[in-house]
């Protein structure tokens, strides 16, 4: 697999990122449509196998055991230099003063606890998941220097957040000498289309490697509009996400349906391909509970989407709310 270089940070990745929230215990957390150890073992080593060496998980999933699960495969499974690991901090896993957030305090022991849970002594890309507006951002960012330093993390990214706020987050750091942010995980997909008014431009302007999440839309744009799944069903995060835009968002389905139809490819590899294709994005984060769904991945690599194409995919679009900040 070609790789393709991550934001200015000079590390070679995969254009497919492996997104590891799918693979936890089901019984802990948020999240009762996880996969156990078990099954998530062989999505890994499939992962692998295809040629992705980036992956990403977070404290947070299915309360630190998706940590656990990854580190484990990992060791097993690959050398420890030849893979990209990322992981983030913001949310807290016990309801205990200064369990979550940005501090110092929160993130000197939100570092340790997933290096502990993953097995390794560092990770290459360390996320905040959330912007903690109850932190300044210098706190936060010096917190997150003293972390690279101690070389706990080669660099650090952050994720969903206004433009103004990240804007501020690289000029705070440049100020002070500090650790910048290499990387932006955004929400970004053919039903949520509102990164490209600043972040994109930003991130393209400052060098920023871009790593969509929830690339399909938590599957909606792989099939038919009132099909479901028993993810859909129980993921409150996903409905909150896109449920507000239904009737919006039905031609936009519909179109991503045209065009798979026309090439003879499924819905996922077209819907995939435009996220991949979009300007400035290193690697989409695609989560995987079906084999199909990690060759659906790699197979998108080599749609090229024409220009035709594109505008039969983009033209239903209307504006959304943003969604997907906090």
């Amino acid at each position: 697999m070609i790789t393709k270089k991550l934001g200015r940070t000079g590390l070679d990745v995969s254009p497919i990122c492996l997104g590891c929230m799918t693979y936890g215990i089901p019984e802990r957390g948020p999240h009762p449509w996880t996969l156990g150890e078990a099954e998530s073992r062989p999505f890994i080593r499939k992962a692998l196998d295809l040629g992705i060496n980036f992956f990403d998980t977070a404290n947070y999933y299915s309360d630190g055991t998706s940590e656990e699960i990854v580190g484990r495969a990992l060791t097993d499974f690959a050398r420890r230099d030849d893979i990209v690991l990322a992981t983030k901090v913001y949310y807290p896993l016990t309801e205990a003063p200064n369990a979550g957030g940005l501090s110092r305090k929160a993130i000197f022991s939100a570092i340790d606890a997933s290096l502990r849970r993953l097995g390794t002594d560092y990770v290459d890309l360390y996320q905040i998941h959330r912007w903690d507006y109850d932190t300044p951002i210098e706190v936060t960012l010096e917190a997150l220097h003293d972390v690279v330093k101690a070389g706990k993390a080669r660099c650090i990214g952050a994720s969903s957040m206004y433009a103004w706020q990240f804007a501020k987050a690289l000029f705070t750091a440049d100020r002070h000498g500090w650790t910048r942010f290499a990387t932006m995980q955004n929400h970004l997909n053919l039903l949520h289309r509102e990164e490209e008014r600043e972040m994109l431009p930003l991130c393209a302007d400052q060098g920023i490697g871009v790593l969509p999440w929830s690339p399909l839309a938590r599957g909606r744009l792989t099939r038919d509009w009132d099909a479901s799944s028993g993810r859909q069903e129980t993921d409150t995060v996903g409905q909150g996400l896109y449920d507000a835009t239904m009737e919006a968002d039905r031609r936009v389905i519909e179109a991503v349906a045209t065009v798979a139809g026309t090439r003879g490819i499924s819905r996922a590899q077209v819907a995939l391909a435009w996220v991949a294709q979009a300007p400035g994005v290193t690697a989409p984060i695609v989560g995987a509970s079906k084999p199909q769904h990690l060759d659906d991945a790699v197979a998108a690599l080599s749609v090229n989407l024409t220009a035709e194409e594109i505008a039969t995919l983009e033209a239903a679009y209307v504006p959304h709310a943003i969604v997907g900040f906090r």
